[in-house]
């Protein structure tokens, strides 16, 4: 399941969240203050954040647009927990860039069940889902890869490496981001072994005629597309 962030200076709040988050499969780590959290999220990018607005030193509201303004974190899903009630506040809480808003007191069943609609709309791996782009079907339960009624074999950092490009088609992601999201940002590796893995995912991808579906994009980075390019300006084999 996920890696949720729980940004919440309440200790009994952030426990019971806690509680409900890792029974429900997630890996949690709780950050009590502002600074705490940017720690947590310069140690390993979560999957999503549990963020109260109201926090010692920077308020949830400010660190939502200092990620949001953060290439590394700018997809980052945050659900932005407040006492603030007042609509103009829900209005602030979003356009800070929070994916949902919800007031205190909360439900928790409201909170788990918001959770899960931000992690399947924003990262359906998270909840293991299948995925499919073009010929390409994988699926996280069983870690098979077709293509077509083909299967494709594919070692484990191939295949999360897959997945995750699978989970955003057409975007292109930089080393520094496939490092992170891939290996964890917690793993001191080399870029240039980002480049070894997306040779070993081409090669093996190249039986079914899906190399080609990995495109590398010269100074920036590499992205899947759901179709097998052609020569393009811009784009390197």
């Amino acid at each position: 399941m996920g890696r949720i962030l729980v940004v919440e200076d309440e200790a009994a709040i952030a426990e019971l969240l806690s509680m409900n988050l890792r029974f429900e499969g997630h890996e949690v780590r709780i950050a009590a203050t502002s600074d705490e959290a940017v720690q947590a999220v310069r140690d390993s990018l979560p999957d999503l954040v549990v963020l109260d607005w109201m926090l010692p030193g920077e308020p949830g509201v400010a660190l939502a647009r200092r990620w949001r303004a953060d290439a590394r974190t700018r997809d980052l899903p945050i659900i932005m927990l407040t006492a603030r009630s007042d609509e103009r506040d829900m209005v602030q809480g979003l356009d800070a860039g929070a994916d949902d808003y919800l007031a205190k007191p909360f439900s928790t069943t409201e909170l788990m069940a918001r959770i899960r609609s931000v992690l399947r709309r924003r990262l359906p791996e998270a909840l293991e889902s299948a995925v499919e782009i073009g010929v390409l079907r994988l699926d996280p339960v069983t870690r098979r890869v077709r293509a077509g009624q083909t299967e494709v074999a594919l070692g484990p950092t191939e295949f999360r490496l897959l997945r995750f490009l699978m989970t955003y088609p057409e975007r292109v992601h930089g080393r520094p981001q496939l490092l992170d999201r891939v290996w964890g940002d917690h793993v001191f590796i080399e870029e240039r072994t980002v480049d070894v893995h997306i040779k070993r995912l081409r090669a093996a991808l190249q039986p079914v005629g899906c190399a080609d579906m990995i495109e590398t994009v010269r100074g920036a980075g590499y992205r899947l597309t759901s179709s097998v390019p052609g020569a393009a300006g811009g784009l390197a084999a």
